[in-house]
């Protein structure tokens, strides 16, 4: 039953998904195959991405309150959406607009990630990691915020729209990256289950038993660099899935053991960005998905937590 429980979790906000929205303009089928299938795949790959990087990390530095985008790479996507938004003129599209600041954004996830993965390779505690990516984090923060005093007005409204958080406006390009994103930091997640396993006694009891601290180190930096950079790119920063999504797989699996959990913590994370997303889209004005996200991330988190007692 609990192996069943995430699948009928994730059937549950599929179904509101595609019943949420307004778009009243079009008829029946083209709003189902246009607007909602796209999103509602857009939130699945994200939230599965997000729940997977959020399981590894939280093993890794053995933190329930670690997260992908503690390592800066949402801050390298903000600080490369900012630096688009300045290099935009007045007068572009909206189409044009977006794509560039996409890939700005994406650019600049794919920087913070080379630094963290390559910061791996050079620190020897795990704590130090975690402090160098938030580090990173506050300094990318910093100068996207200085970015933006020299942006335009059309450029910036662009810059907080993505800022929000969407899934309606990935595209069919944007599908396939994050598809591949998803499917490859699995797999590389998958084969590392039994060693964060071994991770979780500390990080001298995992070295004793065989296991390469810097390599775990680095292939997990990587496999959730590749995840959060394209969910952050073509998402925005849409935070606490990755938070929550690993502490609701534990108590379905009622297991620690990560071939479980991350299979478990996949499933789980699609189907609470699916139920933000569809809480997104219930009124006539949808609502920016990373608000939904936090309204429904927070309050679980904290529950979960408490009963945990930690």
């Amino acid at each position: 039953m609990k192996r069943i429980l995430p699948l009928l979790l994730l059937l549950i906000p599929a179904a509101l998904d595609l019943l949420s929205g307004n778009g009243l303009s079009l008829p029946g089928k083209e709003v189902f195959w246009q607007l909602r299938l796209p999103r509602m795949a857009a939130a699945l790959l994200c939230g599965g991405a997000m729940g997977i990087a959020g399981a590894q990390m939280q093993a890794l530095f053995r933190n329930p309150l670690a997260d992908p985008h503690l390592m800066g790479i949402s801050g390298g996507a903000g600080l490369g959406a900012s630096l688009a938004a300045i290099g935009l003129g007045a007068g572009v599209s909206a189409s044009t607009g977006t794509g560039a600041l996409v890939a700005s954004a994406f650019a600049g996830a794919l920087v913070g990630s080379a630094i963290i993965v390559g910061v791996s390779l050079k620190v020897r505690s795990t704590a130090t990691l975690l402090l160098c990516g938030v580090m990173l984090g506050f300094v990318c923060s910093a100068l996207g915020s200085i970015a933006q005093y020299s942006a335009g007005e059309e450029s910036l409204k662009l810059y907080y729209s993505w800022l929000s958080g969407s899934f309606a406006t990935v595209g069919t390009r944007g599908l396939g990256i994050l598809a591949f994103a998803l499917a490859a930091g699995f797999i590389m997640a998958l084969a590392d289950a039994s060693r964060l396993d071994l991770v979780l006694f500390g990080d001298e009891f995992a070295a004793s038993a065989g296991v390469s601290m810097r390599g775990i180190r680095l292939r997990t930096m990587l496999s959730t660099s590749i995840m959060a950079g394209a969910v952050t790119a073509f998402c925005g920063p849409v935070g606490f899935v990755g938070l929550a999504a690993p502490h609701l797989a534990r108590r379905i699996a009622g297991t620690s053991v990560h071939r479980q959990v991350l299979p478990s913590s996949m499933l789980t994370g699609a189907g609470l960005a699916l139920f933000a997303d569809a809480a997104a889209h219930i009124g006539t004005h949808p609502i920016p998905v990373g608000s939904t996200m936090a309204l429904v991330g927070i309050p679980l988190v904290i529950i979960l937590l408490w009963r945990q007692r930690l």
